[in-house]
């Protein structure tokens, strides 16, 4: 009978107790093998973070070359660069530079609004024309 059983069943008599609701078979060293897997698994982890660091360094190596070739400055040293171009124009001044006000933004004259407001006033029939004026 087991014969046919097990050929009917295509060699899974093991799982077959776990199918019908019987317990599984512990291994003895089950926890020990999970302890090297996940001490495995940890040491290609950091294997792989300082394969990734040297490669990093080795990029930043090339990319440095390159900037001292062709005099080129990385980005936060431009921005600091920058940055402290405006703080010294801006030294001792308690308003921003005029330069970093857009123009048309604030320093129109009034006669410019004046003009426009006569030249809407031209295309207005007569008696609005008067009492805009008013």
């Amino acid at each position: 009978m087991d014969f046919v059983m097990k050929q009917a069943l295509g060699g899974a008599t093991k799982d077959m107790g776990k199918m019908l609701g019987g317990e599984e078979e512990k291994d003895p060293d089950a926890q020990k093998k999970e302890e090297e897997r996940q001490e495995a698994l940890r040491q290609q982890e950091e294997e792989r973070k300082a394969k990734h660091a040297r490669m990093e360094a080795e990029r930043e190596k090339v990319r440095q070359t390159i900037r001292d070739k062709y005099g080129l400055k990385k980005k936060e040293e431009k921005e600091a660069e920058e940055k402290a171009a405006m703080e010294q124009a801006c030294e001792g001044s308690l308003t921003r530079p005029k330069k970093a006000i857009p123009a048309g933004c604030g320093d129109e004259d009034e006669e410019d609004e004046e003009s426009i407001l006569d030249t809407v006033l031209k295309f207005l029939p007569g008696p609005l024309q008067d009492m805009f004026k008013k």
